[in-house]
């Protein structure tokens, strides 16, 4: 079971920046899907970015970003401490969420389009999320 730790969320004004990071523990990352999701009050959980974790050179390569996200978001990796950071610039009032870190055995193109629904995965962890605010 792999055990994850998010924290960094804050509340901050539309144009600002945070950084969120995830500490991963338990089970190796090896072949989950690593990423950031995010809800907000009454909408679904949706993927925001992902780390797909490649089986050839067993390491996390391709980046993934949901539209609305792209080009302002940052998904990084620190492999020594096993913790996962999403830069967030240029936020905005819609960026406002409980963001979720997540292991999912899934394909990031699959999990940064559309809804996300925990349990439907064959292998799942999330984090116990922190808040984003935005506004003014």
């Amino acid at each position: 079971q792999v055990h994850l730790a998010e924290s960094g969320g804050d509340s901050v004004h539309p144009g600002g920046s945070l950084r969120l990071s995830c500490v991963a523990s338990g089970v190796p990352l090896e072949y989950y899907a690593i990423g950031w999701f995010r809800q907000a009050p009454g909408k679904e959980r949706e993927g925001v970015s992902c780390l797909a974790f490649n089986p050839h050179t067993r390491d996390y390569g391709s980046t993934y970003y949901s539209d609305s996200v792209k080009g302002r978001f940052s998904i990084s990796r620190d492999n020594a401490k096993d913790t996962i950071f999403l830069q967030m610039n240029s936020l905005k009032p819609e960026d406002t969420a409980v963001y979720y870190c997540a292991a999912i055995r899934a394909p990031c193109g699959v999990l940064t389009t559309g809804r996300v629904v925990p349990g439907e995965y064959e292998r799942e962890s999330w984090g116990q999320g922190t808040q984003v605010t935005v506004s003014s």
